[in-house]
């Protein structure tokens, strides 16, 4: 027989990713704080909750997909005392690695299995259920998950103990938030010296500058029709979720004592775009400020 599931979160992300483990033949209950969203999710065929510790009552594996470390704790309060013992969580926010420790050690003291196992691949890798998850914890949870995270996405990888999934996710993320940037200069640069869009792409996607800022979530139109370049820079991946993955990557950089000099002016960078003009559009959306800034047309 298959889990039960309870979701916590059916947002942009969250909504998808319930409505892949429906599809799987997983019995889900949802709950969220919008009410649109359940009922969004409800015609995924996810079970609406009237509260978040009614969805997990009866639930084998608890998964929640929250917006920052200070809601995964207070609810870890609220669902750790409603929950079976034993029951795996298996939380898939981007938080803070020490914020996701704490989850782990307050759900291990309430007899429960957890996971930290946050997630790439944006909204439409969650509808496609191509995400890949990053975990971690202890390799008996992780085996346990596994069904789970392979009905929402195409690739898990248990990076460790409690707290190595969130590490591997901010590593990542700066990864992507620089070379977005640098992609995005490369393009402004092209423009300036008469070089199309199209023929900087045919030569970059198959030479050393080839990254997936570029192949997939190519920051100006044509190129890749799917890119959200194409849809006026409708995220995709919000700029303001990049700009707070990108200020954990930061802190973590401080805190470890860490040079890390591009990825932190890329999160000054991308904190200065989420609050003006990216705050509604897509992360690829930045080449436009450094287009307004360059003086240069696009």
């Amino acid at each position: 027989m298959s889990p039960a599931v309870a979701f916590i979160g059916l947002g942009h992300m969250g909504a998808p990713m319930a409505a892949n483990l429906v599809k799987a033949g997983h019995r889900v209950r949802g709950h969220d704080l919008v009410p649109e969203a359940v009922d969004s999710a409800a015609r995924a065929g996810v079970e609406p909750a009237p509260s978040a510790a009614a969805a997990v009552a009866d639930a084998d594996a608890v998964i929640t997909m929250l917006p920052a470390g200070r809601h995964v704790l207070d609810l870890y309060d609220t669902l750790l005392p409603a929950a079976r013992p034993g029951t795996l969580f298996i939380d898939c926010s981007t938080i803070d690695v020490a914020d996701a420790r704490a989850a782990h050690d307050r759900a291990a003291a309430a007899g429960m299995r957890t996971l930290d196992a946050p997630v790439s691949g944006g909204v439409v890798g969650a509808e496609a259920a191509t995400l890949t998850f990053m975990a971690g914890g202890g390799e008996t949870a992780f085996a346990e998950a596994l069904p789970l995270l392979e009905a929402m996405g195409k690739k898990a990888v248990h990076c460790g103990g409690a707290g190595a999934g969130q590490a591997a996710k901010i590593c990542n993320n700066m990864i992507l938030g620089v070379s977005m940037i640098a992609v995005s200069e490369a393009f402004v640069l092209a423009e300036s010296l008469g070089l199309s869009h199209q023929a900087l792409y045919d030569v970059a996607s198959t030479a050393s500058g080839q990254c997936w800022a570029l192949s997939v979530n190519c920051p100006v139109p044509g190129p890749v029709p799917t890119s959200p370049a194409n849809r006026d820079y409708r995220p995709g991946f919000a700029a303001s979720l990049m700009a707070k993955d990108l200020g954990l990557a930061a802190n973590a950089a401080r805190a470890g004592g860490v040079h890390a000099e591009l990825g932190l002016r890329a999160a000054e960078l991308y904190s200065a775009y989420a609050e003006r003009a990216g705050a509604t559009e897509d992360f690829s959306g930045i080449v436009r400020t450094i287009r307004d800034q360059s003086g240069a047309e696009g």
